[in-house]
């Protein structure tokens, strides 16, 4: 559902997996053009992430409303073609190993030479230089050296998320980055370099946990903003969980023990303040606990929500997205392909008041709109052809 607010803003993405091409659809999403170079044969490998006939669920949420051209930039008229698009594109979006991108041709310098009001957009795993410079790296690893992993774990029986938190959290970043340079050169009239990293970006989103290591030097672990929040999970008599997060008020602690019947944990010592709750945050919920076996979730929802209790059920994504809430919002769209058929994904994750939002374009099968942009730039189709028996494209 994008919106025409970027709509004279052309960005040449050369990335695969998460971090750039997310970044690119939030461009994407607010009207931008987004042309997408593959590599030959086959492409951004996230395209074959899970089993599809045609591209993986994954590879198609990051790419919808982009153009898919195949240029191998390993070979001089590859690259040309790719330097006669950066000539007049806004943005270029990079999330290659520190260095390739020098090798190619296409390093900063290089590209700015062409095009001074280019906004060049690197994202990397540790960073552009440093001691890990070298390194190849993935979305658990960003997590597991940023220290995000420590906050989601146990440290005793370590587990890997089952979502990629650290790229899209960088890819996120390089979005919000690339906006601030075009921002800035409206007035500068020059465009700039934007770093981030899955490392940087992480890091930066936990920032919060990091200060208090900063602040006073104790280690957080997953239990440290649990206890300061007040937030509880609770299995219910029919075994279905929810949530309760209660916060700094003291309104809804005491709605809490209020609709749970349990005044008498409100007499307790370890409980009367705050700071004695925190303290004793285990004999708490250990407490609370067998009082929300005594009925079903359902009961309980409408109990809690009754004394203005912030409480949730604890979904799964199918009951995520059957919830009458999601369904309000209208937070899915539909795509359709010519070849790849229909398929439903969600929306944007921001809503604006004075554009129309316009159907979504399903994404792109590999090199798709290669000969559209070739012609776009002047290529005959006796050249393309030629190209393609050269394997450029």
């Amino acid at each position: 559902m994008p919106i025409q607010a970027l709509q004279h803003v052309t960005v040449i993405e050369c990335a695969t997996f998460v971090t750039g091409p997310y970044a690119s659809t939030l461009l994407a999403n607010l009207g931008a053009r987004v042309i997408k170079i593959e590599s030959p044969p086959q492409g951004d490998p996230y395209r074959y992430f899970a089993p599809d006939p045609h591209y993986s669920f994954n590879f198609a949420h990051l790419n919808r409303n982009k153009e898919s051209l195949v240029l191998d930039l390993k070979m001089g008229q590859g690259k040309g073609i790719c330097l006669e698009l950066l000539r007049t594109s806004d943005v270029f979006i990079e999330n290659f190993r520190p260095g390739t991108a020098e090798r190619l041709g296409l390093g900063y310098e290089t590209l700015r030479a062409l095009n001074p009001r280019l906004v060049y957009c690197s994202i990397s795993a540790f960073g552009q230089s440093g001691p890990y410079v070298d390194k190849p790296g993935f979305d658990t690893l960003g997590q597991a050296v940023s220290g995000l992993l420590s906050l989601l774990n146990d440290p005793d029986d370590p587990k890997v998320m089952g979502m990629a938190i650290s790229d899209y959290v960088t890819g996120l970043s390089a979005g919000y980055g690339i906006l601030g340079a075009l921002l800035a050169r409206e007035k500068s009239g020059a465009g700039c370099r934007v770093e981030t990293s899955l490392l940087q970006a992480t890091l930066s989103f936990i920032g919060e946990s990091a200060a208090g290591y900063l602040r006073s030097g104790a280690v957080p672990n997953r239990m440290a903003r649990v206890r300061n929040a007040h937030a509880f999970a609770f299995v219910c008599r029919d075994g279905l969980p929810l949530a309760i997060h209660c916060s700094v008020p003291e309104k809804f602690w005491l709605a809490l023990l209020a609709a749970a019947g349990r005044m008498d944990i409100a007499a307790d010592e370890r409980f009367k303040t705050r700071a004695a709750r925190r303290q004793n945050y285990t004999a708490l919920d250990d407490a609370l606990a067998p009082t929300f076996r005594t009925k079903i979730r359902s009961d309980w929802l409408q109990l809690l929500e009754a004394h203005d209790v912030p409480v949730a059920p604890v979904h799964d994504i199918a009951q995520a997205l059957a919830d009458p809430q999601v369904s309000h919002l209208q937070l899915t769209e539909e795509v359709e392909h010519p070849v790849a058929g229909k398929m439903k994904l969600i929306g944007p994750p921001v809503r604006y008041s004075n554009f129309a939002e316009e159907p979504s374009l399903a994404p792109p099968l590999l090199g798709e709109h290669t000969v559209a942009v070739l012609r776009e730039l002047g290529y005959r189709d006796e050249a393309i052809e030629e190209l393609r028996s050269q394997r450029v494209i």
